[in-house]
């Protein structure tokens, strides 16, 4: 096998891109993009072996700043979203490539002082996943949904669930309109919105991205991003962020401003995304799932749209179980906890716990 680390500014990246279908995700400008934003360093990793292509784009993360004495120790993460790691056809037809392309990755990591790796999956392009390789290397993290854009119109608006079709036509005749918009005029008010729901649901400070994210993303996607806004008599009620890529649009972010969370306009959003995403030729309109993959209100939110579901899977790797338990002993130490007790929560990696859950 032929194992390559490649950086953002490669020309291999973008050219083994060209060979496989992938989402925005694995563009080398989205996961520089993220990088930045997390203080981290962008990589991939090209595994290949004759005509068989595994690919994988990471965030690479000194943990000296997590815990002081952590000298030459690194971890790996999944950029925002659902990356996942990609596989060519030749790959996807033999099963065993998977399982010694992850042994290869394990070991190219743990030569490289790094102790784990925390990856989401793509619910789409890894939607197989289970079926190519080892039953317990993979975590089920629940479900997402996505919308069939390949179904008649009639079909997609039958799997609507009655009460989102009566939001949507009750929002029409009140003249709420959805339409797509250039993100550089509207993208301050995109910002404003967006906050505002993370402020009103309380989110983590890493759902907070900011003006200036929304601008470089803006930027560095260019025609592969688009927003989506809700007016109502030149009010804007909710926006929506959406990519396209590969026959694939994500619903990526969306907020909704306080004053209208009644009426829903959301709905309304996404009911003009898929018969637009539609037109243009799209397969698929993935919606996501709820907060951590769990079933809550907005995952129930997204199964009003659609009957299509897929499994959410994540990696959970330990690729140097002595470097991980000497994280873990420190970082128990940190918050005064006994060390089993943070291995038993459901955080990964545990080290980078609160302790908490």
């Amino acid at each position: 096998m032929k194992i390559q680390i490649i950086n953002s500014s490669d020309p291999l990246w973008l050219k083994t891109l060209e060979l496989i279908p992938h989402d925005f995700y694995h563009l080398p400008e989205y996961v520089d993009l993220e990088a930045t934003r997390t203080h981290a360093k962008a990589e991939a990793i090209l595994i290949a072996d004759g005509e068989k292509i595994f690919f994988l784009p990471y965030l690479w993360r000194d943990c000296h700043d997590l815990l002081a004495d952590t000298v030459e120790i690194f971890d790996v993460i999944s950029p925002y979203g659902y990356p996942g790691f990609l596989l060519n056809q030749f790959a996807t037809t033999n099963h065993d490539f998977l399982n010694l392309a992850m042994d290869e990755l394990t070991k190219t990591w743990r030569d490289r002082n790094v102790c784990s790796a925390f990856l989401r999956l793509h619910p789409i392009l890894n939607q197989d996943i289970n079926k190519m390789t080892n039953d317990d290397l993979f975590t089920v993290n629940g479900e997402t949904v996505s919308v069939n854009l390949e179904l008649e119109p009639s079909e997609i608006w039958h799997q609507t669930r009655g009460d989102h079709r009566n939001k949507i036509n009750k929002r029409k005749r009140e003249g709420f309109s959805a339409k797509m918009v250039p993100i550089e005029e509207y993208i301050n008010e995109f910002n404003a919105v967006y906050e505002e729901t993370m402020d009103r649901v309380g989110a983590s400070k890493s759902y907070y991205f900011g003006l200036d994210y929304f601008a470089k993303m803006s930027e560095v996607l260019g025609d592969k991003l688009h927003l989506c806004m809700v007016e109502l008599h030149g009010e804007i009620t909710c926006g929506g962020l959406f990519t396209e890529c590969c026959g694939i649009v994500q619903f990526h972010l969306s907020g909704t401003k306080s004053s209208f969370l009644k009426q829903a306009p959301t709905t309304l959003m996404l009911d003009y995304v898929r018969f637009w995403a539609k037109e243009r030729g799209h397969q698929v309109l993935h919606l996501g799932g709820g907060v951590g993959g769990t079933k809550d209100s907005l995952y129930q939110f997204k199964a009003g749209f659609s009957k299509e579901r897929q499994t959410f899977f994540t990696l959970r790797l330990i690729t140097d179980e002595e470097k991980y338990l000497h994280l873990v002993k420190l970082r128990a130490k940190y918050l005064n906890i006994e060390v089993e007790k943070l291995l038993n929560t459901n955080f990964f990696p545990a080290y980078r716990s609160n302790g908490l859950g």
